[in-house]
């Protein structure tokens, strides 16, 4: 073990083909190995049974047993393999009497994957035999694959949906172009995000405008902080449009692991694809409804519940019998697509019908070419459907809704619709308290804050985070809950860790939230959220005697680091109309990391689109710092006070929270790790809202 829990190997081989997380991973597996032995060292005869213990390519009696297991975790080489193994593996600075080394064993557990993998590529060619290290070109993508998933496995389907998205949307990027196509087949793709751009491209694929595109560093060669600030924006960035990160950092993406960049990659696809399956962007979703009771119960579902109840509405046009409850098992046999796709494009079928046909593949093909003359992109294969594999399957009726919905053109005219948009305030705070809530961590994902929170158990959920021990789970009803008695009672409790923790609770009582009451909702959440914060900064060691921090403090602290800084403006209050144009906030950014504003962008915020254009900045590069925000230029622009104050504040957290002096090596550019990862601990710090709930 290195520096800082660096794990250092001197063969560059293994350099190439392991993360440092898989090297620490493994290295735990050897030392207990290690360690179990009677004699305290690992014996090269040993390897094959200490691996099958792993339950990774023990060793077999023979081909009989070995042609019904799969390659990969749980399948097995035979005797004769293993043997194969242990002499293809180089073993230069093997030393018998001190045991199997560490590099050692790197380098039979290498070999065995690409065994393993060599194997499963020999069937599906109808050819046999193992690949060696310096066989072909394909062993070392073989083995990145095997390697990386040495704790959890990735979807090659699923990669190559996710990579044709990817070449299709980001073909024209200026930056990008030279890099794409990828080609799908290999891992080239988990080296190109390596970079942080592609990841900040997507990102704004999905939600246009999120990343001011001039804060993402774009240069030919870029240097390991600079990589981080990339990685950093691009985490801030994925939780603002309400992906869950919490297990992921910028070291993950930096070494480039693919089950976690796979799977930040399906979250910003799916909001992407989902984008449209809501009723504010779609309102002839209105269709879908009955009466008012229906109509709450609708806006309550999350995206890929309504595009469930929507492909079942289309679907009972056609005639069909079943209800599809998921997009696995459900249409496996492609009858609910060859229905739903005759329902929306009749014009588009041919002969012979996917009906017509039992082979559930082909049946499956033909639907496929089905979407394919309705111009629909198919993100998934005929194996794929007949696998049922959910995640592309989903994208696939995405995909088909946003081409042709086959909904009325002319909305629907209902009572109980007059009352759907709120106005554009209440929209902007739903919106904040939605995803800072989904950044928290908490088991429930939010869909909608006024319609989920109505139980109690998300917001006592969301209290015990930020109170840890306050709530009492004995006294707790866990969804679902089908009486109002035990709604109020969790609501109840709620209101009552509310008045412990000083919250102003004026006129609010738990039925209040039971039945969905926006403003007083607004009001508790927004306490909620700066209670957080100001705890936060109560916990740092800059206030370590316990201070407690109030709105004024946070105003101090940030006038005086721009004056300190040699910069004139100043903030008079969280209401300063001047705070509109965006400079003192630009001012306060270079204050705390000079180096993080480009001062050639910077307008002076005189006319409207020059404002518009700082506010989009400053937000892209608070980000970029580890800033976790969720505010919109527009807070910027109209001086939302309760916006102010947080975004203040998460500057304030970020930089009294990183190391001192900050850490930077000038020699390669890297930044500590610590500061890597700090785009998870400040998400608390998004919006706020005065006492009383009002702007």
């Amino acid at each position: 073990m290195g520096l800082d829990g660096l794990v250092v190997v001197s063969d560059p081989y293994l350099q190439r083909r392991f993360s440092q997380a898989d090297l620490r991973a493994l290295q735990a597996q050897y030392a207990g190995l290690r360690d179990a032995s009677p004699s305290g060292r690992l014996r090269l005869r040993d390897l094959p049974a200490a691996l099958s213990g792993l339950g990774v390519g023990g060793a077999g009696k023979g081909n009989a047993e070995k042609e019904n297991s799969a390659p990969g975790a749980g399948a097995q080489l035979t005797e004769e393999e293993w043997a194969s193994v242990l002499k293809a593996v180089p073993r230069a600075d093997d030393r018998p009497q001190q045991g199997v080394s560490f590099e050692l064993f790197l380098r039979v557990y290498a070999e065995m994957q690409v065994r393993l993998k060599g194997a499963g590529a020999g069937k599906k060619a109808g050819g046999g035999g193992g690949i060696t290290r310096s066989s072909s070109s394909s062993a070392a993508a073989f083995l990145t694959a095997a390697t990386t998933t040495l704790l959890h496995t990735i979807s090659e389907s699923e990669k190559a949906s996710y990579v044709g998205h990817i070449n299709a949307y980001l073909a024209e990027d200026p930056f990008l172009k030279n890099a794409l196509p990828i080609d799908p087949t290999t891992d080239h793709i988990f080296h190109l995000t390596k970079e942080g751009v592609l990841l900040c491209k997507l990102i704004n694929l999905a939600v246009p405008g999120t990343i001011d595109e001039r804060a993402i560093n774009t240069k030919k060669l870029l240097n390991l902080w600079e990589k981080n600030e990339n990685h950093t924006l691009c985490l801030n960035s994925a939780k603002a449009i309400g992906c869950t990160v919490v297990n992921i950092g910028t070291q993950d993406l930096a070494e480039g692991r693919p089950h976690l960049i796979l799977g930040l990659i399906s979250q910003i696809i799916k909001i992407q694809l989902l984008a449209d399956v809501n009723l504010k962007s779609t309102p002839q979703l209105v269709e879908l409804v009955e009466d008012s009771n229906e109509m709450e119960e609708l806006m309550s579902l999350s995206p890929e519940k309504i595009l469930l109840r929507w492909m079942n509405f289309q679907l009972k046009k056609g005639g069909f019998q079943r209800t599809v409850t998921n997009f696995s098992s459900d249409i496996k046999d492609s009858e609910a697509y060859a229905c739903l796709l005759n329902v929306l494009a009749p014009e588009c079928c041919t002969k012979p019908s996917p009906m017509s046909v039992k082979d559930l593949l082909h049946r499956a093909r033909l639907v496929l070419e089905h979407a394919d003359r309705m111009g629909c992109k198919r993100y998934l294969t005929p194996k794929d459907i007949v696998d049922g594999l959910p995640n592309l399957n989903l994208a696939f009726v995405a995909h088909i809704f946003q081409k042709r919905n086959g909904l009325s053109k002319q909305l629907k005219q209902v009572s109980f619709i007059d009352g759907l948009s709120d106005d554009a305030q209440v929209s902007m705070e739903e919106r904040s308290f939605r995803l800072w809530i989904n950044s928290l961590g908490i088991s429930t994902y939010i869909n909608n804050v006024f319609e989920d929170l109505r139980n109690g158990w998300v917001l006592l959920e969301v209290i015990d985070k930020i109170a840890p021990g306050s709530v009492n789970w004995k006294m707790a009803n866990r969804p679902p809950i089908k009486l109002p008695f035990r709604k109020v009672e969790n609501c109840n409790q709620v209101l009552k860790i509310g008045k412990e923790l000083k919250f102003s609770l004026v006129n609010i009582a738990g039925n209040d939230i039971v039945q969905g009451n926006k403003k007083l909702i607004l009001a508790f959440l927004w306490q909620l959220m700066r209670y957080n914060i100001l705890q936060l900064l109560r916990n740092l060691r800059f206030h370590s005697n316990g201070k407690q921090i109030t709105d004024n403090d946070i105003l101090i602290w940030a006038n005086k680091k721009v004056k300190d800084s040699g910069k004139r403006s100043q903030m008079d209050s969280f209401k300063d109309r001047s705070l509109s144009t965006g400079i003192f906030f630009l001012h306060l950014l270079g204050a705390v990391e000079p180096r993080v504003v480009n001062w050639s962008l910077v307008t002076k915020g005189e006319k409207d689109e020059e404002k518009q254009m700082n506010a989009s900045y400053i937000i892209s590069v608070a980000r970029k710092l580890g800033c976790s925000i969720f505010l919109l230029p527009e807070d910027i622009l109209e001086v939302n006070q309760k916006m102010m104050l947080t975004l203040t504040a998460s500057i304030m957290h970020w930089h009294l929270k990183r190391p001192t002096p900050y850490s930077l090596d000038t020699e390669n550019g890297s930044a500590c790790e610590t500061s890597s990862t700090s785009t998870s601990d400040d998400s608390a710090s998004e919006s706020s809202f005065d006492d009383n709930g009002t702007r």
